[in-house]
């Protein structure tokens, strides 16, 4: 193999080389790591970032960031189980809880697009009404839930694989195609790529971006029902980091913060990078404490290692 075609290879399978090293090196240090029981357990774990991480990429992809998908995932869940606890109708909680994403959402895109305020205090802003919505409403305690069919969606199985699994998948196959097969996705990418461009050409991009932070919400919601699900309750503090989780792994995938490049293929890989070392690190009986640092080290270096792949690249 040249010497050029090597980095090429590197600089698109970089991030799932990692991934590969880190996988090997954990079934090294602990047995219990290469199991069956525990790569379901990363694969459950990983469904609730991958959900949060494909709608975090689509508004990435238009040079934005949404701060606000953490207190979405925990208003919606106790919205959710409350709307459980009134009716005892498990789809009614799950329509609820992708109706508070949606409006979240919605809220996000208007003052984004319309009134030119930056995505990053919006959205900051948002999270904060949630998280404080969530309080009000929980009055800060926790909301059990306890439905067959709402149960089934955060720890069923379906031939054998976790529902969350089957989920989540399903998100990935619509959002590449929406990126990659669809007017509105060849948009996201426009304008990422030169907004100014864009709007000059005649394109509505307020409502492409109101429509990519909709989404984002939508997938928030989506999120919020399989974490609920999976506790079997809605807990006031639920998300909490998750949107710091979201954006690692959008940007381990490859999309470029600045937008218009990227796409959800990388970003399901970089899920899976803080889902085996989150889940490698309990293994290891490695203290909460240190587990952040290592977090946080292995993102910095993996996110240093791509940025050589393509530097070393576009030099040649």
């Amino acid at each position: 193999m040249e010497p050029k075609s090597f980095i090429d290879v590197l600089r698109r399978f970089g991030m799932a080389f990692i991934l590969l090293a880190m996988i090997i090196a954990l079934s090294f240090m602990n047995p219990r790591f290469f199991t069956i029981s525990n790569f379901l357990t990363i694969m459950r774990q990983v469904a609730i970032n991958g959900a949060l991480a494909a709608g975090m990429t689509m508004v990435i992809l238009t040079g934005g960031i949404d701060l606000s998908v953490g207190g979405t995932v925990a208003l919606a869940g106790c919205f959710a189980a409350g709307a459980l606890h009134a009716t005892g109708n498990s789809w009614l909680a799950v329509l609820v809880a992708l109706g508070v994403g949606l409006i979240i959402g919605s809220v996000n895109g208007f003052f984004v697009s319309y009134t030119k305020l930056p995505p990053f205090i919006v959205t900051l802003a948002t999270l904060a009404l949630a998280r404080g919505f969530t309080l009000v409403y929980t009055e800060g305690r926790p909301l059990l839930v306890d439905a067959p069919l709402f149960d089934m969606i955060g720890g069923g199985f379906v031939a054998g694989i976790p529902v969350p699994v089957l989920i989540v998948a399903m998100v990935y196959i619509v959002v590449g195609f929406v990126l990659n097969q669809t007017k509105f996705g060849r948009l996201v990418y426009a304008i990422g790529g030169n907004e100014q461009a864009c709007r000059l050409s005649g394109i509505n991009v307020e409502r492409n971006k109101m429509l990519v932070y909709m989404w984002c919400g939508f997938l928030a919601g989506l999120s919020s029902v399989i974490l609920t699900s999976r506790l079997l309750s809605a807990q006031p503090t639920a998300g909490t980091g998750y949107e710091l989780d979201a954006i690692a792994a959008v940007i381990l995938g490859g999309t470029s913060l600045s937008g218009g490049e990227g796409g959800v293929r990388g970003t399901l890989v970089g899920a899976f990078i803080i889902g085996v070392l989150a889940n490698g690190l309990n293994l290891l009986n490695v203290s909460p404490f240190y587990q952040d640092v290592a977090k946080g080290a292995v993102i910095l270096a993996a996110v240093l290692m791509d940025k050589a792949f393509h530097s070393t690249a576009d030099s040649r």
